[in-house]
């Protein structure tokens, strides 16, 4: 049994028998460990094996070339840190490193003896039980957001809030609505599918199962979860694990040639080279997932091509490395030569995590101990002074957060933090304003549609006894005239700040207005067919539908209308709202979203209904003209507000107050263009066809 000796102690740990290809243990107090001593010394856990499985003889306890470069760029950064005549100048940072094995058990093994040191800061991948101070380079759990139950958890890796978020619009944005889910036992993986699944759900898609592979699954284990994914009709699998759990299941998958699966890889696993062996690779070409950004370390790839195997104590780790990577006790090939994962620096991601986390320790030790104090003449530490873990805790605390103290608040609503993340500001509040450029547009166009309104009524009622303007009731008209001028004035209380009252007036005087503007559409339309069926023999069809048959109609269609929103106003009214969630957006929210899709339904209903009456009277002689203007009106308003709802759930903020006045403005000018229009031109410019003869004539437009 190896034992390697530090400070007096005997260590002893994790191996690799190279005739046997497995973990096998060295001993039963302490792992091996790869160390330097100095001043402060910082504990690191890195998986660089995985167990030995009795499903896969080929691959047994694995050594991880990625993670031991994670390793080694620790021992680079302490290194740079300590040739540094800036940062902890007069003070040495040592290091003791271990390996977690990718288990609980080796890790906590490896723990103890790190956290029984005087003055310690370690970090893990797992971070499991620390009592110090830990700063993770991958430990991207949601469930360590809870500072309750983890309050001295520090990590230099975003959440897996924003990896779900992702994968979920990945997913959904591709069309795969139907997918698998694959985890393991662990919080990493629990976490990641619960949420997933959750939002994916939320998003309409449905998980066709689900499948947890035990910490180490037996081979009748691993061909069962292999029949699961052959006989599921889910072609997508996403996948929340690390690389060393996931390999007895797919060996399994590849053995049966499944090339049929997508596979959507969590961030743990979606660019280990692990799983990129030619064994895999029908298996998994194809698989998409998001990474970690990747950045260039300088003079990363120069140290890491310059360590060499030594039989000197504490070395075992890198004599496990050139093993592995030319299976010789003894190399001296330039490691530049070999294309492996642990040579490929040009984009590290993980390997950076790392880094950032040692130069978070140093930072906060530098603030620590005093490093910057003016009573110095000279640049030096203060390297005698005793501190705590609370201590190391806290200036880590201010290295991680730009605001200087020691925990971050959420700012109170309507304010925002500033540039530089230190206090919060007073937000600026944004709507759709009638001093913005697009304010002022949409002001002018409703002006013009009211003063263009306003013009027809004074010429329909300067020409009221005129036939064109008496042909198909001019009451009717009249009343519908008004009603669109309503539609008109209706966009002007979306522009300017949302208040209680205009919230609660703009959607129902939106439908409102336009439920009577095609109610007079509606009836209108009847007259033109039963007047038609009139100049049948025996027909007496129009003196049953009178003026006051039109206007029990118009209040009797109308009155649905008046009901629901009276209901809504009362029950579930709309009400302002700041909406901060990408600005501070001041907007109408409303918290019975169905009223106002049922108010737009109705709408659609009776735009329908008009439109299909005013078609099948499309052909009728030209004396009843008047139902192709009111069909070709309602094609327009269709055609508008088809186009609205998509454009109007899409637009953010105050963009969807803008898509529905334009949608009201197009609308009303429509239906005033197209039924008035004709009417209008025959009115003011030819006069002589304004009479009884020729608007009872073939020939009359």
């Amino acid at each position: 049994t190896p034992i390697v000796r530090a400070n007096n102690s005997e260590v002893a740990g994790v191996g690799v028998d190279s005739d046997a290809s497995q973990c096998v243990t060295l001993g039963d107090s302490h792992p091996v460990v790869l160390q330097s001593e100095g001043d402060v010394i910082i504990g690191g856990l890195f998986p660089l094996h995985y167990e030995a499985s009795e499903t896969i003889s080929l691959m047994h306890c694995r050594f991880d070339q990625r993670a031991f470069r994670w390793l080694m760029t620790m021992v680079f950064a302490v290194e740079e840190i300590n040739h540094s005549s800036v940062l902890l100048p007069g003070v040495t940072l040592g290091y003791r490193i271990t390996d977690s094995c990718d288990n609980v058990h080796n890790s906590l093994r490896a723990l103890f003896p790190l956290i029984k040191q005087e003055f310690r800061t370690t970090w893990s991948e797992t971070n499991a039980c620390l009592s110090g101070s830990p700063v993770s380079y991958f430990a991207t759990c949601t469930c360590l957001t809870d500072k309750r139950m983890y309050p001295s958890f520090l990590r230099t890796v975003p959440s897996d809030i924003f990896q779900v978020r992702g994968l979920v619009q990945l997913v959904t944005f591709l069309g795969w609505r139907w997918v698998g889910t694959i985890g393991t036992t662990d919080d990493y993986s629990q976490y990641g599918i619960q949420s997933f699944s959750a939002q994916f759900q939320k998003q309409g898609g449905c998980v066709a199962f689900h499948l947890t592979i035990p910490k180490s699954p037996t081979l009748a284990e691993i061909q069962e979860m292999a029949d699961r994914v052959q006989r599921s009709a889910a072609r997508v699998v996403v996948v929340f694990a690390t690389e060393g759990q996931l390999l007895d299941l797919y060996f399994e998958l590849a053995q049966r040639n499944v090339t049929h699966l997508q596979w959507v890889a969590s961030e743990a696993w979606v660019t280990a080279s692990l799983l990129t062996l030619p064994h895999f690779h029908s298996l998994l070409e194809g698989t998409l997932g998001f990474s970690f950004p990747g950045v260039n370390i300088p003079n990363l790839e120069n140290f890491l091509l310059n360590i060499h195997p030594s039989a000197k104590p504490g070395m075992e780790f890198i004599n496990m490395f050139w093993e592995d990577q030319f299976e010789i006790q003894n190399a001296s090939s330039n490691l530049s030569l070999t294309g492996s994962s642990y040579t490929d620096v040009s984009r590290v991601r993980i390997s950076y995590n790392v880094y950032k986390a040692v130069y978070a320790i140093a930072h906060a030790l530098h603030a620590l101990l005093n490093c910057d104090s003016a009573e110095k003449n000279e640049k030096s530490c203060n390297k005698h002074k005793q501190f705590t873990s609370e201590q190391v805790y806290h200036p880590f605390t201010v290295c991680l957060s730009p605001s200087g103290s020691a925990e971050c608040i959420k700012c109170p609503e309507s304010y925002w933090s500033d540039e530089k993340k230190v206090k919060c500001v007073a937000g600026i509040e944004e709507f759709l304003s009638s001093k913005d450029s697009m304010g002022i547009i949409l002001v002018a166009l409703t002006l013009l549609g009211v003063v263009l309104t306003a013009v027809i009524i004074v010429i329909f009622h300067r020409f009221r006894t005129t036939p064109i303007v008496k042909a198909n009731n001019s009451e009717i008209s009249f009343l519908l005239l008004l009603s669109l001028k309503l539609c008109f004035l209706c966009s002007l209380v979306f522009i300017g700040q949302p208040s209680v009252w205009t919230c609660r007036i703009r959607q129902a005087a939106f439908g409102i207005s336009f439920v009577i503007c095609l109610s007079c559409l509606l009836v209108k339309t009847i007259v033109v067919l039963l007047a038609f069926q009139t100049k049948l023999p025996g027909s007496r069809a129009l003196k049953l539908f009178g003026p006051s048959q039109q206007r029990i109609m118009i209040v009797f269609t109308t009155a649905p209308q008046v009901c629901l929103c009276a209901g809504w106003l009362l029950w579930a009214p709309p009400f302002p709202f700041r909406n901060s969630a990408y600005q501070i957006v001041v907007e109408c929210k409303e918290p019975w979203p169905p009223g106002f899709y049922l108010v737009l339904g109705y709408i659609g209903l009776l735009a329908s209904v008009c439109l299909l009456l005013a078609f099948l009277g499309r052909k009728l002689p030209d004396t009843f003209n008047e139902a192709r203007l009111i069909t070709f009106s309602m094609l327009i308003f269709s055609a508008v507000w088809i186009s609205f709802i998509p454009a109007y759930i899409s637009s953010p903020g105050k963009f969807s107050v803008v898509v529905e006045i334009f949608a009201i403005l197009a609308s009303s000018f429509g239906l005033l263009l197209c039924i008035f229009g004709p009417k209008c031109y025959i009115i003011l410019l030819h006069p002589e066809r304004n009479i009884k003869k020729c608007v009872r004539s073939k020939n009359s437009r």
